[in-house]
């Protein structure tokens, strides 16, 4: 299939791009990686007036490890962010979860904004977003906002950014000292969606887990905090018991929908078991590679 007729702009700076985007009244898109955008304009799923390519905005190219805030502009690629130094010294998870993302012909044109802007809840890097307390840098051609990742996600493919609005920029917290985090994810083959995947992270004091983030993705509509378990583990050594008792607590957590991959009990019992592993890496009594 074709896609709908509509108008071309190739901007060249972020200013110009913006105010494409404002001069559409709503009906333009962002073209970035375009492995989501092109095959939906194809099936015709979406019909916009304009495209806004920003391919050519080298400013939203950049990872900025300055203080204890790692800046990324929203055209990184994927494959950008999974061989970076800097984000594997600042942001090891992220690292590893571009590893799962697909295969290398998509991660080498994919991008971070393009990614957290279609909002697909089975994606990686949503997950990983919220699970790191990411802010996400949203402009306009009049204002600059700043939304925490736990408040972008509104719905199924659904976001908090206006109609007028872009990705400029993602900032992430650096990892402390004393954090641990790990993302693990079950899916059919390689390279497809994950039927189940959990982004964590935790602190940890003499050994008891604290500040802990446990944010499951393929579950539901957006990504979704298991905050209960979270509450069974804070101030807790990671023990066999503790594990147990926060497997069972996902119950009160999640209520992922069945579909044509996985049936609703079957991605409790993923996500129980994903949790079990994602808990024991992060307590060191297993070994942190990729899953």
């Amino acid at each position: 299939m074709k896609p709908a007729a509509f108008d071309y702009v190739a901007a060249e700076t972020l200013d110009e791009a913006v105010s494409a985007l404002a001069r559409s009244g709503g009906d333009g898109k962002i073209l970035a990686g375009g492995q989501s955008l092109v095959p939906m304009l194809n099936f015709r799923l979406v019909r916009p007036s304009i495209i806004i390519d920003i391919n050519r905005i080298h400013d939203l190219e950049y990872i900025d490890a300055t203080g204890d805030v790692v800046r990324i502009g929203a055209l990184m690629r994927h494959h950008a962010l999974e061989t970076s130094p800097v984000i594997k010294a600042h942001l090891p998870v992220v690292t590893v979860a571009m590893q799962h993302v697909a295969h290398l012909a998509v991660r080498n044109r994919g991008t971070i904004g393009g990614s957290l802007s279609h909002a697909d809840p089975a994606a990686e890097l949503p997950a990983c977003c919220v699970a790191l307390d990411a802010v996400i840098v949203a402009r306009s051609a009049t204002a600059e906002r700043r939304i925490p990742a736990d408040q972008f996600f509104t719905g199924l493919y659904a976001t908090a950014l206006g109609e007028k609005e872009l990705i400029a920029a993602i900032e992430f917290p650096a990892r402390k000292a004393q954090q641990r985090s790990v993302v693990l994810e079950l899916a059919r083959r390689s390279g497809d969606y994950a039927m189940v995947g959990v982004a964590a992270q935790a602190e940890f004091t003499e050994a008891e887990f604290a500040d802990g983030k446990l944010v499951f993705f393929g579950v539901g509509e957006v990504p979704v905090a298991a905050r209960a378990a979270v509450a069974v583990l804070t101030g807790r050594p990671l023990t066999g018991e503790a594990i147990a008792q926060a497997e069972a607590a996902l119950d009160t957590d999640l209520n992922p929908p069945a579909d044509q991959h996985a049936s609703s009990q079957m991605r409790r019992h993923l996500a129980r078991v994903l949790l079990g592993r994602a808990l024991r890496r992060l307590s060191g009594k297993q070994e942190a590679s990729v899953a």
